[in-house]
């Protein structure tokens, strides 16, 4: 007895001790994770933190963290089992902020300017409430059937929505939202961020300040074959660059949200797997090198940098919800940390559904939204520039034509052009637990 009892101490001991050598390292990014997000969900989108805990953080192994929360500085420290303690600090227009030893808070940081204006419109071109409108070609009955499918009914939280928005020619003719949510909720868009970013490029190019066919200049790539990659082969995802994106290890992915001050020095510093526009392969790295160095040199000071994601687009079609969260280089994360209202969310689509006109002002060009939609020639018609596309008709039941920005945990806005519709969906499951083909095809059905 006394023998067994030895040797399942052993196991036990081994066990222990081979869990602590395989999992510590990922502490840090858990720990990260966990700390970023409950700052964020606290302080950016007003919720309570036994929701963001159960939901947001709910999933393994992120709900083994601990939270000090403090509300006076604005901040969050987690650690796992008291391990690896993070800390994240909320600052009015840049969001949370993870922090390390070379934070300074008596530092002064730059904050971006906002150009909020009230306009006396009713939604989608100001927020005044839409005037009664009734489509002849629309089954509103088979909607809301379709609207609520996509909703869990019960407790089993196979669909995970917390948000729908179904717009058609313009008008909102479904608008639902899970317990807790409504309108005015902040919805965490994630990779949906990429989409602003490939927009901001859009908007360089109306203005003729980029040619994206150009090679990027960048200094570190200047001895190399990098030197060769152009704003089109990143903007394609079809760089070339070492990159593995996954969120649930240790990856480039992860280690680049979770332990970086500067995000988007951590790609620009991989080599060459393939050469440039030969190999397409997701990388929230690439979006970062865009949206950090790349479009931060396109302007005369990091202030002008930070205001004109909102004065010449975001504030501009009036998303006032959206705030773009930063890294603590000051640079926004363009590849993951977008937060904004269903409804702003649905604006942003809408502007590409108009082909880059926003009542009247052409904000992109149209060339440039049909751009974005077209494939790059190695992603199997799934991949544009920074959207998702059904080219290659991976959903087969929802046109050809529709595109969208795609988030970790179901995230979507879905152009469909042929339709005139925009649709939304947030929530916490993505595609396949989560149908989009059925999703879509179901809307669709109750308006042909």
């Amino acid at each position: 007895m006394k023998k067994s009892l030895k040797y399942l101490l052993i196991i036990v001991l081994f066990c222990f001790l081979y869990a602590g050598y395989t999992y510590y390292p990922a502490l840090n990014i858990v720990s990260g994770y966990a700390s970023k997000n409950m700052a964020s969900g606290l302080f950016l989108a007003k919720r309570d933190q036994l929701s963001i805990e159960k939901q947001d953080n709910g999933f393994l192994p992120i709900n083994f963290a601990s939270y000090d929360i403090d509300e006076q500085e604005k901040s969050v420290s987690s650690s796992i089992f008291g391990l690896m303690k993070r800390k994240a600090i909320y600052i009015e227009g840049l969001g949370a902020i993870l922090v390390n030893d070379t934070y300074d808070a008596a530092r002064k940081i730059m904050i971006p300017n906002r150009f909020i204006s009230e306009s006396k419109l009713p939604y989608p071109y100001g927020n005044l409430p839409q005037k009664d409108t009734v489509f002849n070609e629309v089954d509103y009955e088979k909607l809301q059937v379709a609207v609520n499918n996509a909703f869990d009914r019960t407790e089993e939280k196979k669909q995970q929505t917390r948000s729908v928005l179904v717009v058609y020619k313009d008008q909102i003719i479904s608008e639902k939202y899970a317990e807790g949510f409504d309108q005015t909720s902040l919805m965490h868009g994630w990779s949906m961020t990429k989409s602003l970013t490939s927009a901001m490029y859009g908007i360089l190019q109306k203005k003729g300040r980029i040619d994206i066919n150009e090679k990027t200049g960048l200094e570190a790539w200047a001895n190399d074959e990098r030197k060769e990659i152009t704003y089109n082969d990143l903007l394609h995802m079809n760089s070339g660059l070492e990159w593995e994106e996954e969120y649930f290890n240790i990856s480039d992915a992860t280690k680049m949200l979770y332990l970086e001050s500067d995000m988007g020095q951590v790609q620009i510093e991989n080599q060459l797997v393939a050469k440039p526009n030969e190999l397409w392969y997701y990388s929230s790295g690439t979006t970062n090198i865009l949206s950090g160095p790349l479009l931060r040199k396109e302007f005369d000071s990091h202030q002008e940098y930070l205001d004109s994601w909102y004065r010449e687009l975001i504030d501009k079609i009036g998303m006032h919800s959206t705030v773009v969260e930063a890294d603590l280089a000051g640079n926004y994360i363009g590849s993951s940390y977008a937060w904004a209202s269903t409804r702003d969310w649905a604006k942003f689509g809408l502007l590409y559904l108009h082909e880059g006109n926003w009542n009247g002002e052409q904000i992109i060009d149209s060339s440039w939204v049909h751009y974005s939609a077209t494939p790059t020639n190695t992603s199997e018609g799934r991949y544009g520039a920074q959207f998702w596309l059904n080219a290659g008709g991976y959903h087969p039941d929802v046109p050809k034509d529709m595109y969208s920005c795609n988030g970790f945990k179901g995230q979507y806005v879905f152009i469909i052009p042929s339709k005139d519709l925009v649709v939304v969906r947030t929530g916490l499951v993505a595609d396949p637990k989560f149908n989009i083909n059925i999703f879509l095809k179901e809307i669709i059905e109750s308006i042909e």
